[in-house]
Parts: structure tokens; C-alpha cells; sequence
């Protein structure tokens, strides 16, 4: 499984790569996670607001910091 967070860094992108650790460490599940800063491949990806998570390649949301609890249904938990 592989996460992606899109954002160029700012505090709420770095808010949800938190979340998504976290909530990674509470399912037990391995994941690649990698945190997109480039604005280009940011684009490239047609997400239009960030902060924004895709799980294997599919953006699940985009434009607000998710729960953990959010991502523990996108991780299938």
C-alpha cells in the first residue's frame, strides 16, 4: 500500500502526515507514505486543493485535514 499527502508543506500538510503515521502505527498496517511537495506533480495529479491523501494512486480527499479515524477507513480498519 502506498499513501500519498499532497501539499507544499505547510502546517496543515504536515498536520495530516502526522495523522496518517499515526493512524498507520493504531492499524497495525505497512505502508509506503510520501508526502508530495512539488507543485507541479501536485498538479500533474489534478489535485486542486491541498492538503490532499491518495491511497494507491486514487485521491480519497483533498482540501481539509482528515481524522484518524477517517484514514483508518481509507486504510480499511
Amino acid at each position: 500500500m502506498k499513501i500519498e499527502i499532497f501539499g507544499p508543506g505547510c502546517p496543515r500538510c504536515q498536520e495530516t502526515e502526522r495523522r496518517v503515521i499515526n493512524a498507520l502505527a493504531r492499524s497495525g498496517k505497512d505502508a509506503e507514505v510520501v508526502h508530495v511537495r512539488d507543485l507541479k506533480e501536485i498538479a500533474s495529479r489534478k489535485v486542486m486543493f491541498t492538503p490532499a491523501v491518495a491511497v494507491d494512486g486514487v485521491v480519497k480527499i483533498s482540501g481539509r485535514v482528515p481524522t484518524e479515524d477517517e484514514i483508518l477507513k481509507l486504510l480499511g480498519v
